[in-house]
């Protein structure tokens, strides 16, 4: 509980608009999607209006890079709590997990607002949620185990490794650019569709664009596929962490 509080409360001390942030960087990002990928480069969104297309990918994407990123530096970032007292540390990492559930819940209410507004202000938005809403709870554990997985993979190899730290930004960006966030899966030629069907956040994205906004576009078998690389992921991550974990402090 201390370390949940811990990982929230540390994003926003000293600020001055405090938890508003989690509102505003996506809104932000959301803006300059629609400029430059909507107005000036003319990236179509199936139908969908554009800041409902690019806040539903990005409700997605910022939990699991959220997680990703922090899980990735748990060994390095509570180095100073490891050396005084002994705890199963894959606590740590787990505490990220349920911590980056509050920032999520915070933008899912300002997807609603923003929901609401467009389908009162627009009356061309026909995008509706589906009765899959029900199936978020299971899309948001799906995101969290594949995010926990590549994030303790990260930190196990960052252990050796400190370089690996620096390059998990430019992971998190080239992967972002490698999910559909900015352009539909219906723009990616059907001969390559399966490689987009490879990347387990493309399932994950398009599921929330389903729940959210009625978008069909993946079948039972890809998602099938993305929660099956995720487990894999996952159980290779707390293996490697956990062997890693052992002997860290005497080391570092």
């Amino acid at each position: 509980r201390e370390m949940v509080y811990r990982d929230f409360s540390s994003r926003y001390k000293q600020t001055i608009l405090g938890p508003a942030w989690f509102v505003i960087n996506p809104l932000i990002t959301t803006a300059i999607f629609i400029v430059v990928f909507g107005k000036v480069v003319g990236v179509p969104t199936d139908g969908i209006h554009p800041a409902l297309f690019y806040l539903c990918g990005l409700l997605a994407w910022s939990y699991f890079s959220l997680v990703m990123s922090s899980t990735g530096n748990s060994l390095h970032g509570n180095l100073h709590l490891f050396a005084k007292v002994y705890f199963p540390r894959l606590i740590a990492p787990l505490s990220v997990v349920i911590a980056n559930l509050i920032p999520f819940a915070i933008q899912c209410a300002s997807f609603a607002v923003v929901y609401v507004f467009l389908a009162l202000t627009h009356p061309d938005v026909t995008s509706r949620p589906t009765l899959w809403l029900l199936a978020l709870p299971l899309v948001i554990l799906h995101t969290a185990v594949l995010a926990l997985g590549v994030g303790l993979i990260l930190a196990a190899i960052s252990a050796k490794y400190k370089d690996f730290t620096h390059l998990t930004g430019y992971l998190v960006q080239v992967w972002m650019y490698a999910s559909p966030i900015i352009y539909p899966l219906s723009k990616i030629p059907p001969k390559w569709q399966w490689v987009a069907a490879i990347n387990p956040m493309t399932s994950i994205i398009e599921a929330f664009r389903t729940m959210f906004l009625g978008v069909h576009t993946i079948n039972a078998a890809q998602y099938g596929s993305s929660v099956a690389v995720s487990v894999l992921l996952c159980v290779i991550g707390v293996l490697l962490f956990q062997n890693v974990s052992r002997t860290f402090v005497d080391f570092a």
